[in-house]
């Protein structure tokens, strides 16, 4: 078993349908630490992995995620989490307003081995939608198109969310690591 830090319930459920269609079982960790506010998704995950490998014994991974908006350059990208909490999508639709809606989500999954830190990115884009749709998802789910998708994110089942989103993209890799790193997978 593999542990997966994170605070975010509807984030684990995700990754264990994903991980458990592989075989892969892992369990649920909350540990509180700081994180850090960075330019980057990728620079806040390593950095909330080399915090959280100094207080939990073994192999785990976490995963950090950022909304990318085109017409707002890049905002909220890694200040996602902050922006959710405090503006919220009704917030991001005034924003945009008669904008473009390009858009991308970008996930990154760190790994720590025991030894090392290893990432693995996925990327969705799509478009930001002019309402909120959809009671399924979390976060940004209700305002994001999936190009390709006439539904947003929280109007897709989970199986629907998983064969396509970002996350699963990110952990997908995580997963093609982990049969290569371990014969036993």
């Amino acid at each position: 078993m593999i542990k997966f830090v994170t605070s975010n319930r509807n984030k684990f459920r995700e990754v264990k349908e994903v991980m458990k269609a592989h075989g892969i079982e892992i369990g649920w960790y909350e540990l509180k630490y700081e994180e850090i506010q960075a330019d980057t998704t990728e620079e806040i995950s390593r950095d909330s992995c080399v915090k959280i490998a100094e207080k939990l014994d073994g192999e785990f991974f976490l995963e950090d995620t950022g909304l990318y908006i085109d017409p707002l350059n890049g905002f909220p990208g890694p200040y996602s989490s902050y922006v959710q909490k405090t503006i919220g999508n009704k917030g991001i639709l005034k924003l945009l307003h008669n904008n473009g809606r390009d858009a991308a989500f970008l996930t990154v999954v760190s790994y720590w081995n025991g030894k090392e830190i290893i990432q693995f990115a996925g990327e969705l884009k799509g478009k930001i939608s002019y309402t909120e749709r959809g009671e399924n998802g979390f976060g940004y789910d209700p305002i994001f198109i999936p190009d390709g998708s006439e539904k947003s994110l929280a109007e897709m089942t989970i199986p629907e969310k998983n064969a396509i989103s970002h996350r699963s993209i990110a952990v997908q890799k995580f997963i093609e690591h982990l049969k290569k790193e371990k014969q036993w997978i």
